[in-house]
This record gives C-alpha cells, structure tokens and sequence, in this order.
C-alpha cells in the first residue's frame, strides 16, 4: 500500500470490480449523465509522502492562536469556560468514544443511562417535561423545533426575531425551504425583540413564535411579555437559551414554553475552532411524540432491576417517512456525555456559583470599559455574559490592535447587522480575570 491509513490495496480494488463485473471505478458513476459529472482536474495540491504531509500540517496548526496562548472575549455561540479534569476523564474512556447508536440495550446500559441522566438534567434546567437525547447543536436544534411546532399545530409561519443568533436563524431559512414553511423575521428594538412588531405579524395562521434569551447581543428578552403572544393564536412558543444563564434564570418552561432549545457547548465541551457542539431539545408532554431524535427511557426488566431503553425514535430510519418527525441520523451522545458529567460535578449550587461569577465579571468589564473616552454601551438591558459596545475605533482596527498584544477582541456586528455597524459583541465568563479585563481596557485607552 502506498498509504498505511488506506485500507484498500490495489488488490482489493480488482477483486472488487472483478465480483461487480466491471472493468474500472468509472463505471460505477455511469449513471450519471456526462454533462453534469465535474470534468478535468480539482484544483487541490498534489499528494504528499506521510512524512511530508505531517510536517506541512504541523506548520498550519502552528499559525491558529488558541486559548492557551491568547485571552479571549469572544463569545457570539461558542464559549471558554472552565473544565472539570473529570469531564474529559470520563468522556476518554474507550467504551464511551468509540461507542455508536445504543440500539442494544443488553449491551449498552452504561451509555443508556449516562443519556437518560443528561435528559433528566436538561429537563430540570429548562423546566421542561420532556428532553431528547441530544441534537447536532443549537442551531439545528432551533430549526428542528419550527418544524416540530408546524407538524404539531397544521401551520407553516413562523415568526423569530432578529436577535435570534444570525447563524441559527439562517439555517432555519434553509430548512424552512424544504419543508414548506414562510419565515417571517421580527426587528429587535434596543437589542430585544420587538414587541409591537411581533404582535401585529401574529396571527391565524402562526405555527410559532421563536425567541432567543439570552439572545445573540446578551440580552434577556421579556419571555412573560411573548407568551401571550405566541399563544393567542394557538401557536407555540419556542426558546433558545444558554443552559449555564439557567443556572440563576427563570426556566422558558415557567414562563409557559412549548420547546425550549440551546447549545450545550457552554457546560463541559471545549470551542474545539467550531465543533462539534451537542444541541438540546426539551418539550411539553403534549409534543413528546414529535420530538425529533430519539429519547432514552428508563424501565425494569423481567426480574424487576432498573433498566434503560430507546424508545419513541419518531426519525424516518425508524418508521415511515411520512410519519417522521426529522431525518436527524445521530446525536451527539459523547458531548451529552460530557455535558451530563459537567451538570454532575458541578452540581446545582456550582452551576449557579458560575453563572453568578459570569454575571458579575461581565458587568465588572462592561462597567470598566465604557469609562473609556468614546467607549459606549449599546444597548441598556440586562445581560448575562455577553453586551455590545459602540466603539471610538472601526471594530476591525480595535481587533487588530488587540490581537498583537494577544487579545482576542469581540464580535463585529457589523457583519451581521449593517445597522450596528462599528460596534462588538464581549463575552466575559468566569474564567477571565480582573488583570485580563484591565488589559483589554488598557489597549482600548490607548486606541481612544
């Protein structure tokens, strides 16, 4: 073999095409028309001998900045927060990462339970009756939930505000696509949703109203002041939050929620530059069949010993297509996991003793800062971990600048926002300190 990673001699590969009756690998694309197939070469690299490749790929992880050379008040969906050493203790052990789909449950109680406890935590967080056994991330968890509410009430708008995150609202629109679903978006006012706007684009034919809280600038949105609104027109409430701000929040289900929906990337599972995230999916007994995914419920067997077992995959590799509630493939067992590890060692009162300390510190640095000529707040409502400044310096030069002292500077909401242009988004968690805040305000002194 040229490759020892390759596990196809060129051996195999006759054989192969001798059991299929073909001559050559092409004739396995014949089915494919000529006028559509790529013709020529890709434009990628030529191929590298092992060791070469190892070098060369060694040199371009050298060139990313990670956390642990550089402070980071970048936030915007993916979080540094701190790791117990018994998360990735747990989550290293070879009969949890190299475990598929428990389809077995004689053989896979320990990963059974390890997601029906992950379940059980996210239920107790978002006040909720029912979680599944986790989803790719926030985002699809978000999208899936629109669909959920227009299987469930017979109607195609949904409504979501635009403080929802620009990503997740955008992968929404995607999907929306497919499954027939009018998107129709709500302007923030002052960095909350805006609720005069919302009102008047609710109505008969509403399948859900989608909030974020906190949302994408850190605010909290009024989620007593929506419920109303969601449901006047029987449709259903849907909301995204950060389950750590759950620590010392009002859960979405007591404020009448039908689907709550996050990221649990903040509890347990490292940035990683993106990926992957593990989403949840929490609901109302009501909607517990529709559901996308699956769910891990506990029984007993026939001797009476407490057991655990897939039950209601409501996906189309499980029952007939029509009848599914989502083609999601998998879940993100190993990140539930480590989630659910997180939630364990932390406890109620560390969980709550961290979003306290990610309250405090962000207001601490929010405080600090706009006492900085030209530094402004944004907006004024209450925030969790993140707030949004205007500053005296285009935000790609304040980035810039901060960078070369090893700062990693906020999100441009420019981006995303033309009307914010010029200002950025700040997340401060737990783990930076008073020295950490005093440095980024002292980059910014110099800027003003």
């Amino acid at each position: 073999m040229k490759f020892r990673y390759l596990p196809m001699t060129e051996e195999d590969r006759q054989e192969m095409l001798s059991v299929l009756g073909i001559e050559d690998v092409d004739a396995l694309f014949s089915d494919i028309p000529e006028n559509i197939r790529f013709q020529g070469r890709l434009q990628i690299p030529e191929p590298m001998a092992e060791p070469q490749l190892v070098r060369h790929m060694n040199r371009l992880a050298g060139k990313n900045l990670s956390f642990d050379q550089a402070v980071s008040f970048l936030g915007a969906g993916a979080y540094e927060h701190y790791i117990p050493s018994v998360v990735h203790h747990v989550i290293s052990r070879s009969e949890f990462y190299t475990a598929y789909t428990p389809y077995q449950p004689e053989i896979s109680q320990g990963e059974l339970q390890a997601i029906f406890e992950f379940q059980t935590m996210i239920c107790e967080l978002t006040g909720m009756e029912v979680a599944n056994s986790s989803m790719y991330d926030g985002p699809t968890a978000l999208s899936e939930a629109a669909g959920v509410a227009a299987a469930a009430s017979g109607k195609k708008k949904i409504l979501i505000s635009q403080a929802v995150h620009p990503e997740a609202r955008a992968i929404l629109a995607t999907q929306a696509k497919g499954l027939g679903l009018k998107v129709v978006e709500i302007p923030h006012a002052e960095g909350v949703t805006d609720l005069g706007q919302l009102s008047a684009q609710s109505d008969e034919e509403t399948a859900a109203v989608i909030v974020q809280s906190p949302n994408f600038f850190g605010n909290l949105e009024d989620l007593a002041a929506i419920e109303p609104i969601a449901h006047k027109h029987k449709g259903k409430m849907v909301v995204s939050t950060n389950p750590l701000a759950l620590g010392i929040l009002k859960p979405p289900g007591e404020y009448g929620a039908d689907i709550v929906v996050g990221d649990a990337q903040p509890m347990g599972i490292s940035t990683q530059f993106g990926g992957p995230h593990c989403g949840f999916f929490a609901v109302t007994k009501k909607l517990m069949r529709k559901v996308p995914g699956r769910i891990v419920g506990q029984t007993v067997d026939e001797k009476g010993n407490r057991g655990f077992v897939l039950t209601l995959q409501a996906r189309e590799q499980h029952i007939r297509r029509e009848k599914a509630t989502s083609n999601i493939c998998s879940n993100q067992a190993l990140n539930a996991l480590a989630a659910a590890v997180y939630m364990t060692a932390l406890g109620k009162q560390g969980i709550q003793e961290v979003a306290k300390l990610n309250v405090n510190k962000a207001h601490y640095a929010q405080q600090r800062l706009i006492r900085i000529p030209g530094v402004e707040p944004l907006f004024a409502k209450p925030f969790f971990n993140e707030f949004a400044l205007r500053l005296p310096r285009p935000a790609a030069e304040v980035k810039k600048a901060l960078l070369e002292r090893n700062i990693i500077g906020g999100y441009d909401l420019g981006r995303d926002y033309p009307e914010l242009k010029g200002a950025v988004l700040l997340a401060v968690t737990e783990v930076r300190t008073k020295e950490e805040i005093e440095e980024l305000a002292g980059v910014l002194e110099g800027l003003a």
